[in-house]
């Protein structure tokens, strides 16, 4: 199709709510996305210049235009939701899922059975979740069978057939599991009694339930029937314990869908509670591979129409971190204090907590993955052109003013490579000058990976503020390297990060991954730098005593040290020891000089 005619395609699009399709020169759909005025939010697509690479060439492949018009916002959702699982298009996010949870069902039948199943039928069951732990899923089913005597047998109970007495009680009535419907030992009118009251207990409502047991209970003690009673009040306990741990939230909030995301550049972690008479009765975390550059926004609205089917949620209200657009049948509330928007933080940290579970998964099973993220959120959190995967730290070290020297540690794909440190013995600065020593270190550095062509780095980190920063830039600027290789000063106090001709310091979230890198590396190179200062200085202690003996030189102090280990194991040696060593002349000169100290 010529661009003319794509042309005509977008004069001709409503102004209407509705779902736009994007098709490719094979008539294959690229995208599907939902629109308020269908006409402005395809045109957007062709009217600017996009950012993101992935939608730049999106826009190049769409060659047709397809439209459904709908009546609101909300059916624009539902039916993009419907199309995405459909067709699955390239650049549309896809939540996917291919587990089965399971669900408690209440089968339709005489005397109704209740279990757990992960199959879904439609014969008139009433179904129950589904749950996305089967552990949580057990725990109501056991809670339950502990207060309610129920049939597991698969008799078919009708009342023509209890009559008839065609069947006989089994082992479960006799330990009191069950009440013995198969013989006219428990009406039907009783036991549907206890289904009402479990279907209760299922949809977090406990209330009915612990009052019934009380009259019950208040009924035994009147009768002196103690033993009976105290049965009832163990289960007032198990089924009070179980709703003080269930109910983390204000009782009054009934009925609620809470949602909150949090994302990074490569994927977004959606997490759901659904609430009912404040208990959490569902919790669940999706992750979203994100495909264009989505926002936030348009992710939990997609997120919260796909989880709310396949959670059979019927609820009108939804509780979110931020406003969102689904349309006028549900009530969107923003929270800002108390129980709800506790609530709606602990739906956050839920999404967080799985979003670092995640990421330690990920590190062990794709460390690839794991790279690809932290290098793409390094780049975005620190402004620069193109990802980090080359980053070199300086740090500067003298202990009052003596032995002067600069260490340069390198880290590839945010990991160190050891075998590219460098140390720097500071050769033209006299006296404690850090601004100098940094000035004479970078060039060297620099200057020495021109000579032998060597890869440059893409972010260079100085250890310190302004002005160690702006010493490393002299020298960036004398080789021509400036504009060339992203440089930053990260001064240790407050953990500032300056940037050059920037007097605005940026501060990163102390627990943000990209921060964690940045302190690794100026640890790192504090380290190495005050290793070899260390080291330097003992070498200096060392030739400076044994150099004070007259005849001894440099290769007998080595033979010495190699052999003793230390100067103070020198001190000590006997005279054999040292002949053995260096010959009888200096032997006898060591340890003269020794013993007349």
């Amino acid at each position: 199709m010529s661009i003319a005619s794509l042309e005509i395609q977008l004069q001709t699009l409503p102004k209407s709510p509705g779902v736009y399709q994007f098709f490719d020169k094979n008539a294959k759909i690229l995208y599907v996305g939902k629109a308020k005025n269908l006409q402005k939010r395809v045109r957007s697509y062709f009217n600017k210049n996009h950012e993101y690479g992935k939608t730049r060439v999106l826009v190049k492949k769409i060659v047709s235009i397809k439209h459904i018009v709908v009546n609101t916002e909300t059916d624009a959702l539902l039916l993009e939701n419907n199309l995405i699982k459909k067709h699955q298009p390239r650049y549309n996010i896809l939540m996917k899922d291919d587990k089965s949870y399971p669900f408690i069902c209440i089968k339709k039948e005489d005397f109704p059975r209740v279990f757990l199943t992960r199959r879904v039928i439609k014969d008139g069951s009433e179904y129950f979740g589904p749950y996305t732990s089967v552990r949580t899923a057990r725990a109501i089913l056991s809670l339950i069978k502990e207060l309610y005597p129920l049939r597991t047998c698969n008799y078919k109970l009708s009342p023509e057939n209890i009559a008839s007495n065609k069947y006989k009680v089994c082992l479960e009535y006799h330990i009191k599991n069950c009440k013995g419907a198969c013989e006219n030992l428990q009406s039907e009118k009783d036991y549907l009694e206890d289904i009402k009251a479990i279907k209760n207990i299922i949809k977090g409502s406990f209330t009915n339930a612990i009052e019934k047991f009380k009259d019950l209970m208040l009924e035994f003690s009147s009768k002196m029937e103690f033993e009976e009673a105290q049965k009832i009040k163990e289960k007032i306990d198990l089924l009070a314990n179980y709703q003080v741990k269930s109910t983390i939230v204000n009782p009054k909030i009934t009925n609620v869908d809470v949602f909150s995301i949090i994302s990074d550049e490569s994927f977004a972690y959606v997490n759901f509670f659904k609430i009912v008479n404040g208990n959490i009765i569902q919790s669940h975390t999706s992750e979203i591979k994100k495909k264009l550059d989505e926002t936030d926004k348009h992710i939990l609205e997609y997120a919260i129409t796909e989880i709310r089917q396949r959670f059979n949620s019927i609820t009108t209200k939804i509780y979110v971190p931020f406003k969102v657009d689904l349309g006028n049948e549900l009530t969107i509330i923003i929270p800002k204090v108390g129980d709800k928007k506790r609530i709606v933080d602990l739906s956050l940290r839920n999404a967080k907590y799985f979003r670092q579970e995640q990421f330690k998964q990920i590190k062990i099973v794709d460390p690839d993955r794991h790279t690809n993220r932290i290098m793409a959120q390094m780049k975005v959190d620190l402004r620069l052109k193109i990802e980090p995967r080359h980053i070199e730290c300086f740090d500067n070290s003298n202990i009052q003013g003596t032995n002067p020297v600069a260490a340069c540690v390198v880290f590839k794909n945010g990991k160190p490579s050891k075998k590219e440190y460098r140390n720097f013995n500071i050769k033209t600065v006299k006296g404690p000058d850090d601004f100098a020593s940094m000035e004479e270190v970078v060039y060297r550095r620099y200057k020495r990976l021109l000579d032998e062509k060597q890869d440059l780095p893409q972010l260079i980190i100085i250890d310190g503020g302004k002005g160690q920063l702006s010493s490393a830039l002299k020298s960036l600027d004398v080789l021509g390297l400036r504009n060339k290789i992203a440089i930053i000063g990260i001064a240790k106090r407050l953990e500032e990060l300056f940037y050059p001709d920037d007097p605005i310091p940026l501060y990163l979230d102390k627990k943000s991954e990209t921060l964690k890198i940045i302190q690794q590396l100026r640890n790192e190179a504090h380290r190495f730098g005050i290793t070899h200062h260390r080291n330097k200085r003992s070498k200096a202690a060392i030739n400076s005593e044994l150099s004070n003996i007259n005849g001894i030189g440099n290769q007998t102090i080595t033979a010495l040290l190699r052999k003793f280990k230390s100067v103070k194991r020198v001190t000590n040696a006997n005279l054999e020891d040292l002949v053995s060593v260096v010959g009888k002349d200096k032997a006898n000169k060591i340890f003269n000089f020794y013993q007349t100290k």
